[in-house]
């Protein structure tokens, strides 16, 4: 048991979960962030306080930030901004097929290092950019490196609103990105239409995953959409099963009426299904 408070370096940005150590960080504080470049600026979204895990393994907060981080943050704010519309115009003015995605910059160090920019880009295929690396070191007067990002780092490090009307899983908690095939959309009788299971990153949803062992362990005891079931009210067939909360939508084919049915009233008593009974015949439409 410990204490703990979030940050986020960006607006809407990946929540990071930190020791306050001796502080009180309140929301909207500017805080200090350990970083492997050196302490950060990041905004308190969430003030500390306790929670029953332990936290020896979070970093420990810096501190609070005083006035000379906030301008070396401003500074650091406007040298990535003045790199990035650079980026942007000589990549016009080379003819490469890159869009900037984001911009990394490090100011020198008190050990002599000088600001290094780390440019993030997305491009269809492998690019040669070795001439517009030199004319980049050449207009921001520092080191530069450009790294290639895929289509789902691309959507982790812009953000966005997914299809639920939340912000990307990816970049909020999602640490790393696990497999996601087809087969889980279908396990899950969801359609096959690529605008409806696709991201923003233009791959399949990464939620496709959350309920999908519900679904391969017990979907297949559920009747099948199209088949027909006994229900108290009589014969109807069913239009959906939906096994995390145990239910079925049939239709009743006296009547047309639709509502959704526990999976006992449909498979015999829930004691008999449990102990591996035979639900009720079930027949095809």
């Amino acid at each position: 048991m410990g204490m703990l408070c979030a940050v986020s370096f960006n607006r809407y940005g990946r929540l990071y979960y930190l020791d306050p150590g001796e502080f009180s960080p309140q929301v909207g504080d500017k805080v200090l962030v350990p970083t492997d470049d050196g302490p950060e600026v990041a905004e308190c979204v969430w003030a500390a306080q306790w929670v029953t895990e332990d936290t020896d393994g979070f970093p420990r907060l810096a501190g609070l930030a005083q006035d000379d981080d906030l301008r070396r943050d401003e500074t650091l704010r406007r040298r990535k901004a003045e790199a990035k519309v650079a980026a942007k115009r000589l990549i016009r003015g080379h003819g490469l097929p890159m869009k900037v995605v984001a911009v990394d910059h490090v100011l020198a160090a008190a050990d002599g290092s000088s600001d290094r920019t780390t440019i993030y880009f997305t491009a269809p295929h492998r690019v040669d950019f070795r001439a517009l690396v030199r004319d980049l070191g050449a207009t921001l007067r520092c080191r530069v490196e450009l790294r290639q990002l895929s289509a789902r780092d691309s959507a982790r490090v812009q953000g966005g609103i997914g299809s639920c009307g939340r912000d990307l899983c990816c970049a909020t908690f999602l640490n790393d990105f696990e497999p996601v095939t087809i087969r889980m959309a279908k396990d899950q009788d969801l359609p096959l239409n690529p605008l409806r299971i696709s991201g923003a990153c233009g791959r399949l949803m990464c939620c496709l995953k959350y309920e999908h062992p519900l679904y391969a362990g017990g979907g297949t005891s559920y009747p099948n959409p199209g088949q027909r079931v006994e229900t108290p009210e009589g014969q109807a067939k069913v239009i959906s099963r939906h096994p995390p909360s145990e239910t079925v939508v049939v239709r009743q084919l006296t009547g047309g009426e639709t509502k959704r049915c526990g999976l006992a009233e449909v498979c015999g008593s829930r004691q008999a299904y449990e102990a591996g009974g035979d639900p009720l015949p079930l027949r095809a439409e």
